[in-house]
């Protein structure tokens, strides 16, 4: 006989073993196991109600079960009476939600002719479990489990637990489960403790998969663990719980569960999924999941050493029935599952194989996940690359610009978009940045990402420069910040009113920087305004279109210049946009080529 499943009698008091004296269900439950027989939980009686008399939109969730424990107590025995009738070995109250509803405060529970206190309805739970066995028959055979959630586990919860031994004096439960328990607290061996102290049998029940806690409609609360989980259960274990399971998530989140558990603890292992959820429109039951599919989903986690296995919320009679038929020659395995889920964390490993997945790939084929950004380091008194820029880069990368061309970068900072011409394939690139610190730092990530060979920078102010070669692709992220001309200067940006001084000096350089078939990539700001670039380029003989664009709010940089802005965007055509408190500008990035018949 395993030791954690020592059987009681009906007073609460521990019985003798089955060689001794009548077995009780509880034992019999110990013997299944011990044979290596699996043990049958029912599905849930809560939803199952729901399917028999409807829905109680006035009531909480947790409410009504309980509710229906004292309204319609010959519905709640007909409901167990189902579960008993297919064969389970295990029934559970209708009681789960009574820890949720004493955490709220809610001692009475509700307002009806007669008070009821919540030992009461527990023991009236209890009694109309026992009721079904009896009718059908099999009262010597059903193990009646008092069902109560993890809101036991609260600074209140020794109370509560000291107050459920009184309420059992007489009529006990065969054992106590604990159901849809996530974190492990400090507090939670000490509601355990308190639990066992009743002198019943205790299981425990988590919302657990390979990633950690996980909730009723397979999100994942937290991150990974690691073994914290498996010490835990090999704690209860010493403690002296009878069981630990699984329960009440979907089913595709057991997989790999039992065999990782099997690792820390010797505990007769269960599982009993969740085959709907409470939505917004009500309970919604995943009809697609049919008896037959049940039983097949239950053979699997036999197969991973399931030795419990029931059924959580919207598993009905017909599900379990079929599981039971099932399992009913089998033998608890050992199998570790080849495709375990992965959700871009690290979750709780059973070993390093990982199912082959499709990759997401972009409209050339090229691997998105993760990113192929170049290797990008930032030494000191080098721009960030600000939003706008990595505008410029995430279409550089997008479009593969600059394969077999020479490109020159103007204000090259980091040297993002340098790099990023190089590895798209140019013949070589040229980049220039007023901070000799900036051409320095382009020089090392070129030589980070391999493409030193077919890169040089240089120091240059843009206004005296003068190119020495025109260029098939010219890009350019310049400053573009209005100033005002009576604030001191605090850098080496020149003082410019309008802040389109660099980038308009740029424009005019473009017939002698850039080939006559070549292409510029320039962004550009919504708060220097439009009309001054067009008529400017016009004039040149050049045209713009945009080809992409970003929204960012302002920066301390900006935000330091907002009168500024609000000046020059009160004498022009400059924008940004309004979002609650939020300043939001757009980012253009300009795709310049000369006009028909304009070639220099």
């Amino acid at each position: 006989m395993s030791p954690h499943l020592t059987p009681i009698d009906r007073s609460g008091n521990r019985a003798a073993s089955p060689a001794h004296g009548a077995e009780n269900p509880y034992a019999r439950l110990t013997r299944l196991i011990a044979t290596d027989r699996a043990v049958i939980m029912d599905g849930a009686t809560g939803t199952e109600l729901i399917r028999v008399a409807g829905e109680r939109p006035e009531l909480e969730e947790h409410l009504w079960g309980l509710t229906a424990i004292l309204e319609s107590p010959a519905e709640v025995r007909a409901v167990h009476r189902r579960y008993v009738d297919v064969g389970c070995d295990v029934i559970c109250t209708d009681t789960w939600g009574l820890a949720t509803a004493l955490r709220d405060g809610q001692a009475r529970l509700w307002e009806t002719s007669e008070p009821i206190h919540w030992m009461d309805v527990a023991r009236r739970g209890v009694h109309l479990a026992r009721e079904a066995a009896v009718e059908s028959g099999r009262a010597d055979e059903v193990a009646v489990a008092f069902s109560i959630n993890g809101d036991v586990d609260t600074p209140d919860g020794r109370e509560t637990v000291r107050l459920l031994a009184r309420a059992f004096e007489h009529d006990p439960p065969d054992l106590i489960v604990v159901e849809t328990l996530t974190l492990v607290r400090t507090s939670t061996y000490a509601t355990v403790e308190a639990l066992l102290d009743t002198g019943l049998p205790v299981w425990l029940s988590f919302r657990r998969c390979l990633h950690g806690v996980c909730g009723v409609y397979g999100e994942h609360w937290g991150g990974p663990e690691g073994d914290a989980f498996g010490r835990a259960a090999r704690r209860f274990e010493e403690m002296g719980i009878g069981a630990l399971a699984i329960n009440c998530l979907p089913p595709d989140h057991v997989t790999g569960m039992l065999a990782w558990l099997r690792d820390f603890t010797d505990l007769p292992l269960g599982v009993y999924p969740n085959l709907g959820y409470l939505s917004a429109a009500g309970w919604r039951h995943e009809a697609g999941v049919s008896a037959a599919e049940y039983a097949d989903l239950a053979l699997r986690w036999r197969e991973e050493g399931a030795q419990i296995v029931g059924g959580c919320c919207g598993v009905g009679p017909p599900q379990i029935a079929a599981a039971r038929t099932a399992l009913a020659d089998t033998k608890p395995g050992h199998v570790r599952p080849d495709a375990l889920p992965d959700e871009g964390v690290n979750p709780i490993s059973l070993d390093s194989r990982r199912p082959a997945v499709e990759r997401w790939t972009d409209a050339r084929g090229r691997r998105m996940y993760p990113l192929d950004f170049p290797d990008i380091t930032l030494e000191s008194g080098v721009f960030v690359p600000t939003q706008g820029s990595l505008t410029v880069w995430k279409y550089l990368y997008e479009e593969a610009v600059g394969a077999h061309q020479r490109c020159l970068d103007i204000g090259c900072g980091s040297g993002l978009l340098t790099v990023q011409l190089a590895r798209n394939g140019a013949a070589h690139v040229h980049a220039i940045d007023i901070s000799t610190q900036a051409v320095k730092n382009t020089l090392t990530n070129a030589f980070r990402n391999g493409v030193a060979d077919r890169v040089s920078a240089a120091a240059q102010d843009l206004y005296p420069w003068v190119p020495e070669e025109r260029y098939d692709v010219i890009v350019a992220s310049l400053y573009q910040t209005p100033v005002d001309p009576f604030e001191p200067a605090v850098s080496h940006r020149p003082l410019d009113y309008w802040g389109r001084g660099l980038i308009d000096h740029l424009l005019r350089m473009l017939p002698d920087a850039l080939a006559d078939d070549g292409t510029a990539y320039v962004m550009q700001l919504s708060i220097i305004g439009e009309r001054r670039t067009t008529q400017l380029l016009e004039r040149l003989g050049y045209q713009a279109r945009v080809v992409d664009f970003g929204l960012f709010g302002f920066t301390e940089l900006f935000n330091d210049a907002r009168d500024q802005v609000a000046r020059v965007e009160e004498l022009s055509d400059a924008y940004h946009l309004k979002l609650g408190a939020t300043d939001v500008m757009a980012a253009y990035l300009l795709e310049i080529t000369r006009k028909e018949g304009k070639r220099r």
